[in-house]
């Protein structure tokens, strides 16, 4: 029996009933620990929790370099107040020592304290940090939502889903023998994504799937790669940590008061969609852990 990868998922806010805490993100933690390896064995131990406060370095991240934790799933759902210098510190650490990371933000600058993270959080671009440096892409995608401003590129209603382009040379996190042309084709649409590219000069990091938007037919980028190289393990940098939430799921989870857009309904009604965006999930987890990209279908 092979030993499962221990996945830690982990969020960047205290927990807060009314915000996107970890259990907003339970239906994934479900899919990851339930997958098996053909032989029926677990190929992953899944723990998840929420910050432990604000005000001081949270025990866990600050300290991640010195825990038996093989992969974070980190979802930056702050203002900016997310990580404190020493969480950062762990979690370099922990990747410079052969940890796997994929950080996913969202629209605006909802998980701007990614910047404070190297590597990775270079990928990551906000409204007033770390700025796209193409001037083109400085400018708002979604016009339905007035609050929020760019980047929030408009892949369709929460509740629907949207088609994915793989950027060749396809991405192993994106292959899927049984889809037509044999490539993971859908995620979770959401009204304002985030901005996400690969950090000019690192060798490691390529653009692996862009999206559309519905209201500007502005190609934008869904998810950059990070090869393991010098600067430590494998990463995933993605536009918006609702492809993995519960309410982008499955609506019937609920979601949060703040959230007001009107949902769309089309995920429940595609078996196909919903079958890719748990392969995405799946594949994702394999590719970070330096597992090979297989497991028993019937426990997705």
């Amino acid at each position: 029996m092979s030993n499962p990868t221990k996945i830690l998922l982990q969020t960047t806010i205290p927990t807060v009933e009314d915000d996107w805490s970890i259990a907003r993100f339970s239906r994934l933690r479900a899919c990851l620990a339930g997958l098996r390896d053909l032989a029926g064995a677990p190929l992953f131990e899944v723990t998840a929790r929420d910050r432990s406060r604000v005000d001081a370095p949270d025990p866990i991240l600050s300290n991640l370099d010195k825990l038996a934790v093989d992969s974070l799933w980190l979802f930056a759902v702050d203002t900016g107040d997310g990580l404190t210098k020493e969480d950062c510190q762990g979690i370099s650490r922990f990747r410079k020592r052969g940890g796997s990371i994929l950080a996913a933000r969202d629209h605006m600058d909802l998980g701007c304290s990614l910047c404070s993270l190297g590597g990775i959080g270079e990928a990551h671009h906000f409204h007033s940090k770390n700025v796209d440096p193409d001037v083109d892409r400085r400018i708002i995608d979604d016009p339905y939502t007035t609050s929020i401003l760019w980047p929030n590129f408009h892949s369709g209603a929460n509740g629907d889903f949207q088609e994915i382009a793989a950027v060749e040379p396809l991405h192993p996190v994106l292959t899927d023998p049984n889809s037509s042309g044999g490539r993971i084709r859908f995620l979770p649409a959401h009204p304002h994504e985030g901005d996400v590219n690969a950090p000019p000069g690192d060798p490691s990091a390529r653009v692996i799937a862009t999206g559309r938007s519905r209201v500007t037919g502005r190609v934008f980028n869904i998810a950059v790669a990070f090869e393991s190289s010098d600067e430590g393990g494998r990463g995933i940098a993605q536009s918006t940590f609702h492809h993995f939430a519960d309410y982008n799921w499955d609506l019937s989870a609920g979601k949060p008061s703040f959230v007001t857009e009107p949902p769309g309904d089309a995920l429940a009604h595609s078996p196909e969609a919903r079958r890719s965006i748990r392969q995405y999930a799946a594949h994702a987890a394999l590719w970070l852990a330096a597992r090979p990209i297989s497991f028993d279908a019937r426990s997705l």
